[in-house]
């Protein structure tokens, strides 16, 4: 382990159903307050973020929703709340834009990424507004249009 190795950044877990679900107009980081055993429980990888989100209260950011499991080691197991709600860090200044942009412009804040930044956990969010279905389907149109698109010139180059 190098001195570059600490500021690489390793993704733990990714929300793919955001990028079908929403249109993400930006992106912000925060930390996450999480017990030993969660910690734990994410060094291995066992993370999800598919049906997390994020709410507003009292003036503070919560992910609710999110499944860490402990790992086989743990000798509690029974105890742990794998769903249970955790708060989110950022500055004030950052929750009350927010608030802002939530209330006022109906968009909703929802969770991205889990990675690894300096030692650290953190989690990419992002304000987003809701795609209808339509959308979805002109979004999965274009996509499945690109890969189509990138596997003709593949093949033109290759009988070239």
């Amino acid at each position: 382990m190098g001195q570059n190795d600490k500021n690489t950044e390793n993704i733990i877990a990714v929300n793919k159903k955001a990028s079908h679900d929403y249109y993400i107009l930006e992106k912000l980081e925060a930390g996450i307050v999480l017990e030993g055993w969660e910690v734990k429980g994410i060094r291995s990888m066992k993370v999800q973020l598919k049906e997390a989100y994020v709410k507003v209260l009292k003036g503070n950011l919560l992910l609710i929703g999110s499944h860490i499991s402990p790992p086989s080691y743990i000798n509690d197991i029974n105890e742990k709340n794998v769903n249970r709600t955790r708060k989110l860090l950022l500055n004030q200044k950052e929750i009350s834009m927010l608030i802002g942009k939530v209330n006022k412009d109906g968009l909703t804040i929802i969770p991205l990424s889990l990675y690894w930044k300096n030692n650290k956990v953190k989690l990419g969010i992002g304000i987003a507004k809701g795609k209808k279905k339509y959308d979805k389907r002109q979004s999965e149109k274009k996509k499945d249009w690109s890969i189509q698109k990138n596997r003709l010139t593949k093949k033109i180059l290759k009988d070239n």
